[in-house]
């Protein structure tokens, strides 16, 4: 059912991107092939250059992981599927390596990348089983009832990141992620997220489509999906190597990343008004791994915002700080556009915009 993996090839469709392995010393290290240097692109500019020779991935923050590979593992609940149903399978998790658990996920990971061997967990989904996967994610929450269908909510949703039950959906020929709540969400959760992605796009947000599925499952539309097509996605803790499981990041750092990146400044203001806008708005798990960019013909960009919903953060605080400030006042965001030699005038007319309609789930006095 399941074999250790010494060595496991990268690609994006058909061309071999490159290969990882795990050295003696337990080191995990990458090579770009040959035919992808002539005709790739540096799949994680600041980390891994588009240049021959042998990279070998930090110790922290992703356990030995380079950050690009990192994004394609699951968070919270996929880990949590995956690591119960390894054990039923008398798999002892400690025996599983980085490249284990690379081809656990093999083509079944968000973005362009897949992973060879492939040994990912299949399922065939149904439109109507959105009632009973959201009953079988009652079980496994619950600790105290047993799901038999831990491979379908893999093989449906144990692949994205983040701590939220999730369903990866086709509907009306697009691709969809479906969330659930998890354990600690107000039942209304799904309403909540939407009546925020909706705000969102009149706050001049750049959002994927979204859609209460049965009115009452929150669903967004893949920004990594064009049709059959996967584009290729690098969230901002594995481009900088920041972990979001603590605070590891200032919008000043994202600011500048993002034009290091794209070379545009428009996603520069593309990310203040996302920022404004978590901030009003009381979404303070504005962590590294809910920002990401995307690679396509025209290079990189900002990728559609997500994961925007009324949330504690880290302690109370912002997961991403503002010039340090963890509960930042209006002068702190203007200052972040200041450091990033933005417009003063345009990052009023941005503020202004974002302040007059996200009044319905405003928080805080401004």
């Amino acid at each position: 059912m399941f074999d250790h993996i010494n060595l496991i090839d990268v690609k994006i469709g058909s061309m071999l991107v490159g290969q990882i392995a795990q050295t003696p010393q337990r080191k995990i290290v990458f090579e770009y092939s040959p035919d992808f240097l002539k005709q790739g692109f540096s799949i994680s500019p600041f980390y891994l250059p588009l240049k021959p020779g042998l990279f070998t991935a930090p110790d922290q923050p992703f356990a030995g992981n380079f950050g690009v590979f990192n994004d394609s593992l699951p968070d919270g609940w996929g880990n949590l599927l995956l690591d119960r149903f390894l054990t039923s399978q008398g798999v002892p998790l400690s025996s599983l390596s980085v490249l284990d658990r690379l081809s656990l996920i093999g083509s079944n990971g968000m973005g362009a990348l897949h992973y060879v061997p492939d040994q990912k967990i299949q399922w065939e989904y149904r439109s109507t089983e959105l009632a009973f996967l959201a009953e079988e994610v009652r079980k496994v929450l619950s600790e105290t009832e047993y799901s038999e269908h831990l491979e379908l909510l893999i093989g449906v949703g144990g692949s994205p990141g983040g701590g939220r039950p999730k369903a990866l959906i086709k509907a009306n020929h697009q691709s969809w992620m479906v969330k659930f709540p998890s354990s600690i969400d107000p039942p209304d959760i799904g309403r909540i997220e939407f009546e925020y992605s909706s705000v969102a796009r009149e706050c001049g947000i750049e959002m994927p489509r979204t859609q209460l599925f049965e009115n009452k499952y929150f669903g967004v539309e893949r920004f990594d999906r064009e049709g059959d097509k996967r584009i290729h996605m690098h969230t901002a803790s594995g481009l900088l190597n920041a972990s979001h499981r603590y605070p590891s990041l200032d919008y000043t750092d994202l600011m500048k990343a993002s034009f290091a990146l794209t070379k545009n400044i428009e996603d520069s203001y593309k990310l203040f008004r996302q920022m404004v806008f978590n901030v009003l708005t009381g979404n303070k798990d504005d962590h590294a791994k809910n920002l990401s960019f995307t690679y396509a013909e025209k290079g990189w960009r900002l990728a559609p915002a997500y994961d925007l919903a009324p949330s504690g953060g880290f302690n109370g605080n912002h997961s991403t700080t503002i010039v340090g400030q963890d509960q930042p006042t209006k002068p702190d965001l203007f200052e972040v556009g200041a450091e990033s030699g933005l417009k003063k005038s345009r990052l009023l007319q941005i503020f202004d915009e974002v302040y007059e309609n996200c009044s319905s789930i405003r928080q805080g006095q401004w």
